[in-house]
């Protein structure tokens, strides 16, 4: 088959893997892969996973990359944290939460961890739309709690460690769905820990 044909085909993904090719053309022949990127038409994430290589990587790519890579998943703890500016971390770690196991994954745009959580604990994420495409991230307040349930957090100082835009914090978050989330988590140490970002933020 000809490159046009597969950037026909997958001209709306923002990458895609063996699989998508596969089931768009049973016949393909995986030699193709790299003959086209010698050619530099397409750019191999890791192994399975593709992008044309005129794709424009930003924050909003690899987040669409992190969900699509490793589902089910959606994007929590620092990364969605930053992304509301709620602190001022960088994107060079995406982390995300997902019901398979816990897993790392280097690749050609980054690098991309994510930590297992319960499966009735899956949940307060919603779709943003980049595009054509979108991409799963968690709302603030689960953000925060998937935060401080896989994060050590044990005292006040910590907490200001974290260097929150307090500000920020107050504007995004609904403490009525917080405590609605945090029953949900049934966990004291988070309870404590939230209960520490309160005064934090003077809430």
């Amino acid at each position: 088959m000809k490159y046009l044909e597969l950037r026909e085909a997958l001209k709306s993904f923002p990458l895609f893997s063996i699989l998508d090719i596969k089931k768009r053309f049973p016949d393909f022949d995986q030699r193709r892969l790299v003959e086209w990127q010698g050619k530099g038409y397409i750019s191999k994430i890791r192994r399975g996973y593709y992008r044309f290589s005129e794709q424009k990587i930003n924050e909003n790519y690899l987040y669409h990359a992190a969900n699509t890579m490793y589902a089910p998943s959606y994007v929590s703890l620092e990364s969605a944290l930053s992304y509301y500016g709620l602190i001022p971390e960088g994107v060079f770690l995406i982390t995300s939460v997902t019901t398979r196991n816990t897993s790392n994954h280097e690749t050609s745009i980054g690098t991309f961890a994510y930590k297992h959580i319960k499966t009735n604990l899956f949940f307060g994420y919603k779709l943003i739309k980049e595009q054509d495409w979108f991409f799963k991230i968690a709302e603030p307040e689960k953000a925060i709690l998937d935060f401080f349930y896989f994060r050590g957090i044990q005292s006040l100082e910590e907490i200001e460690g974290l260097r929150i835009n307090s500000d920020q914090m107050n504007k995004y978050l609904d403490f009525d769905k917080l405590g609605k989330y945090q029953k949900i988590f049934n966990s004291q140490v988070v309870n404590r820990r939230v209960d520490l970002l309160k005064i934090e933020i003077n809430a």
